[in-house]
């Protein structure tokens, strides 16, 4: 469903599963990056939010054009449901939103989370990696080796050429 769609508790749910998943390591801006877009929700018996992850528009400079990406954001399970296959559910459902609306998909991925998207088919951007901010374009070294692209279209876009994401607070990626 659309963050439109999404009820203050819903809302709430998701941003108690994602603190609890990182770690209390997701800011207001992470939390912030994964609104306005599409939402895949799991939820147990109970009605409680076990797995997450949404899928937002970004703007993405390759050579002379700019992208329109489908990047996943947020995507999580609560760690008593981990290795049950929902990050799977969770991003089959991101995926055909991204394959549909899209020209790419594309995601930045923690250590942990990296098994998951490659195992899917994402491959890792082997480009350089920057963003245009305030000062012009910047070099995200950090982001290189963390960058995923949809694989369907990571065989059509060469790594020579630099992906240049539009700026955002926060984590850029």
């Amino acid at each position: 469903m659309h963050t439109a769609d999404l009820t203050p508790a819903e809302l709430s749910a998701i941003r108690a599963l994602l603190d609890d998943a990182f770690d209390g390591d997701f800011s207001d801006e992470d939390f912030e990056h994964g609104l306005g877009g599409m939402h895949a929700l799991v939820q147990d018996d109970a009605g409680r939010v076990v797995a997450h992850g949404s899928v937002i528009m970004r703007r993405v400079r390759y050579r002379d054009r700019w992208l329109r990406v489908g990047y996943a954001e947020a995507v999580a399970v609560r760690a008593d449901a981990r290795r049950t296959g929902l990050g799977g559910r969770v991003m089959a459902e991101l995926e055909r939103v991204i394959d549909r609306a899209y020209d790419a998909g594309m995601l930045s991925a923690s250590d942990e989370g990296a098994a998951l998207y490659a195992a899917r088919g994402w491959e890792v951007w082997g480009g350089r990696v920057c963003a245009l901010g305030p000062e012009g374009v910047v070099h995200l070294p950090d982001e290189e080796g963390t960058t995923f692209v949809r694989a369907a279209l990571a065989g059509a876009l060469d790594p020579a050429f630099e992906l240049v994401f539009d700026w955002r607070d926060g984590d850029v990626l």
